[in-house]
């Protein structure tokens, strides 16, 4: 997004430092002028090189700016003839110069993301898989709590860590480097799809997936030259209108509303957990997105998008979510269950259901690919809930499958009228024959 830079230059003085006069050169053009890149240019030639490239440069913000540290500062390490620098950028140092965008950030479920400490998901991770494949996976996205060991330095279990949602020493939530790659900075890349895909795909929440399929996704990847991506100024139909993206959608800037933020201005639906709610001020943030959309597309059109979109989340939620819930209720109430989770099958079956199979098709509603909605989405709802989860709650408590299955919606799966049978029939033989 593009960055509300500040007036002046910033110049941090290290305490007690005898590089203070090398610091106040900031944003030298020569590498000799200034400590941190003459040393730098030899040790981590990459970073000096992605700094050169970056507005932070041209604007004079240097290595210090970021990470210029004092003793007794979480993290900070004695590092060359006395100084002290923080290898971890939190979001309190970026908003020493954007303030508006750290506290929308701050607002957001972005910032919350390592609360899944302790749902289910970490259980998976921490104690059934192990903490080593927590550390590399779910942490890397959700973020870790970053702990400071007693010599002053970073504790490898925690750092390195990008998580969007990371709990920093300084006790600020969350990492501007999840999107905004360290060091350049560069417009371009925060706003490209594929920094949203580090996180936003696979078998639970495959948004990038989803957006690729869609008809967004094709007209993006075809029109890549015309998207503008690392103009300063990027208004969704003013300075680009060949196609949306994520950045594009959930933050970008219209010409009746700012860049944000906080991604979940836009959203209406939460379709992260066993059964979809509308969020609150659901009706101002779907207005939000729908400006968003009507740049490109007419009100009916979006209207029609938005009612095909909340059918399909009511029918995950009406047809198949809330039934297995309280069947899952019911046998825990019952004590048919065990309160430790995971260790019986039907706690992974009806975990798959809502988690993965549930998500992809709510998600390929939102974002219109219709294959995850499908074969990937209800299809395989409709799979695991029929073929497995029924199945293995009947066997502790048959009452409440035959509860469920007397329902209207259910009531297919005791025989189809022969009229019914003889509609398909016919129509396999007009279509293809046999």
């Amino acid at each position: 997004m593009p960055f509300r830079l500040f007036t002046g230059v910033l110049v941090v003085i290290f305490a007690g430092s005898l590089l203070v006069a090398s610091y106040r050169t900031i944003g030298a053009a020569e590498p000799n002028e200034n400590a941190c890149v003459t040393c730098h240019s030899k040790k981590t030639p990459g970073i000096v090189g992605q700094w050169k490239e970056s507005k932070h440069a041209a604007m004079g913000v240097d290595c210090a700016s970021c990470h210029g540290a004092t003793a007794g500062t979480p993290g900070a390490v004695k590092h060359y003839l006395g100084s002290y620098v923080n290898p971890l950028v939190t979001p309190k140092t970026c908003a020493q110069c954007h303030p508006d965008e750290e506290k929308e950030f701050s607002a957001s479920h972005h910032a919350n993301a390592a609360k899944f400490i302790g749902s289910l998901d970490n259980v998976l991770g921490e104690m059934i898989e192990g903490g080593p494949a927590a550390n590399q996976g779910c942490k890397q996205c959700h973020g870790s709590t970053v702990k400071v060991l007693a010599d002053g330095t970073l504790d490898a279990n925690t750092w390195p860590n990008s998580g969007i949602g990371r709990l920093n020493p300084d006790g600020s939530a969350g990492d501007c480097n999840a999107c905004h790659g360290r060091h350049n900075f560069s417009l371009a890349q925060v706003r490209t799809p594929e920094t949203c895909g580090k996180c936003h795909l696979g078998p639970d929440h495959p948004q990038m997936e989803i957006y690729n399929e869609s008809k967004h996704g094709i007209a993006y990847h075809a029109n890549l030259d015309k998207m503008k991506l690392g103009s300063e100024k990027w208004v969704v139909g003013q300075d680009y209108s060949a196609a949306p993206n994520c950045a594009t959608c959930h933050m970008g800037a219209t010409p009746g509303q700012p860049v944000t933020h906080d991604v979940g201005a836009r959203i209406s639906w939460t379709l992260r957990p066993p059964i979809s709610t509308k969020l609150e001020k659901a009706d101002t943030k779907r207005a939000a997105m729908q400006d968003v959309c009507a740049q490109c597309h007419g009100k009916a059109h979006i209207d029609a998008h938005y009612k095909q979109y909340d059918a399909t989340v009511n029918l995950y939620n009406d047809k198949f979510a809330k039934p297995a819930k309280e069947i899952m209720d019911q046998l825990y109430a019952a004590k048919l269950l065990t309160p430790t989770p995971f260790d019986e099958k039907l706690e992974w079956t009806y975990y798959l259901l809502w988690h993965h199979e549930g998500r992809r098709a709510r998600h390929g509603a939102a974002m219109m690919g219709p294959d995850y909605v499908q074969w990937h989405g209800m299809f395989e709802v409709a799979d695991r809930f029929y073929n497995e989860f029924l199945p293995q709650a009947r066997a502790l408590k048959p009452e409440l499958v035959d509860a469920v299955l007397n329902r209207p919606e259910h009531r297919w799966i005791k025989g189809m009228a022969k009229d019914d049978r003889e509609k398909i029939l016919q129509y396999y033989k007009e279509h293809y024959g046999q």
